[in-house]
């Protein structure tokens, strides 16, 4: 009984001085506000209102028909009408444009002729994702006038050989921006958790309480638990108050199960809570762990599959990502969401996130004990 009363006054005076704190309130509210509406309306990979310039040398209704498919796309917007070669490269390089539809003299009379009409698009490359996807775009645009136009044509004509048939499983419009909302939970919580538990031994030492600390009739195991809980209870607090909101503000359909997000984002909260113990343990003040959390965290960010596909990555740091445990939940996180996992199915993302909690935890309870030898 003495053991829990000390257990419970040490989270107590945990509690209290994280809530009395006017940052450490702050760091609970507001950077992950702010991170939230950022990346669910900033971070997407859906491009809209590309701004273009159209030269149409050839003026017919052929060319005023495909220019006319391309103004109706929500993905475009034109801002400028040429009339000689000579303009594209001040639009293009001024930035005025990022891409120029250019449409020859011959259009139409070589597409009444059976023989190829080309029409050029001149992209600015300085933003390459910009220019591919909207060069994507631009393809399916060709190909539905192409259908259209074969229809129309003489039955002699050939019409296409092969017609591609599209359709996306978990995310039937590809919105890029469920991608992102659906992940944004662990990515918020590990910053939150991360700076929370980092500052707490920090803090101390610079107030000049962890020496009495050391020397009050704690065992490691109590400090740790005493300091490990408030980290535990505010990063699952943002988790599901933002996959709440994934749901309610951005309309991320969620066809999982509770269970399964509950657990996934506790076992990846108590590993983060290990991970800032150790670098807290490690700091002498403040500013030093502040430091050491943003070490970590940048490259964690990176190395998750949250922007960029790890698929992408070379071999050796493929491997290497397994030892993040942020990639784990980024995973599981969008399972739940996108792919309707349970528990059982997200268990292969949730035994690593227990393994590296126990190392993290195990290592944190060592160097409180060999503190106070």
């Amino acid at each position: 009984m003495n053991s829990l009363h000390r257990l419970a006054a040490l989270i107590v005076k945990e509690f209290t001085l994280i809530l009395k704190d006017p940052k450490s309130r702050f760091v609970i509210i507001g950077p992950p506000l702010i991170q939230f509406f950022v990346f669910g309306y900033a971070a997407v990979y859906d491009v809209k209102h590309v701004r273009y310039a159209v030269l149409d040398q050839d003026r017919s209704a052929l060319s005023r028909e495909l220019l006319a498919s391309l103004s109706s796309a929500e993905s475009f917007e034109r801002v400028a009408q040429l009339t000689s070669t000579t303009q594209i490269d001040r639009i293009i390089d001024h930035q005025k444009a990022r891409l120029v539809i250019h449409v020859g003299p011959h259009f139409s009379r070589n597409l009444m002729n059976g023989e190829p009409a080309l029409v050029q698009v001149i992209v600015d490359g300085r933003n390459s994702n910009v220019a591919l996807i909207a060069l994507g775009y631009i393809g399916d645009i060709v190909g539905g006038f192409n259908q259209a136009l074969a229809g129309r044509m003489a039955s002699g004509r050939s019409a296409p050989g092969l017609v591609s048939v599209e359709r996306a499983w978990f995310n039937a419009n590809l919105e890029s921006q469920w991608f992102i909302v659906s992940g944004l939970g662990g990515l918020i919580s590990m910053v939150v958790v991360m700076i929370i538990t980092s500052l707490s031994v920090a803090r101390e030492r610079e107030s000049g309480t962890f020496d009495q600390l050391l020397v009050a009739p704690f065992t490691p195991a109590e400090i740790l638990i005493g300091k490990s809980l408030p980290g535990v209870l505010f990063g699952m607090l943002d988790a599901l108050l933002f996959a709440a909101g994934a749901v309610l503000w951005f309309g991320v359909p969620f066809r999982g199960t509770i269970a399964a997000l509950v657990a996934s984002l506790a076992c990846f909260i108590i590993t983060i809570v290990g991970v800032g113990l150790l670098v807290s343990s490690l700091s002498r003040t403040m500013q030093q762990a502040l430091l050491g959390s943003f070490v970590y965290i940048m490259p964690s960010v990176v190395l998750s599959g949250f922007t960029t596909p790890v698929a992408n990555m070379p071999g050796w740091l493929q491997a290497g990502t397994l030892l993040n445990p942020l990639r784990h939940i980024v995973v599981a996180l969008r399972r739940i969401f996108l792919q309707g996992a349970d528990l059982p199915t997200v268990w292969p993302q949730i035994w690593p996130l227990l393994l590296m909690a126990c190392v993290t935890l195990t290592t944190a309870a060592w160097l409180f004990r060999h503190r106070t030898q």
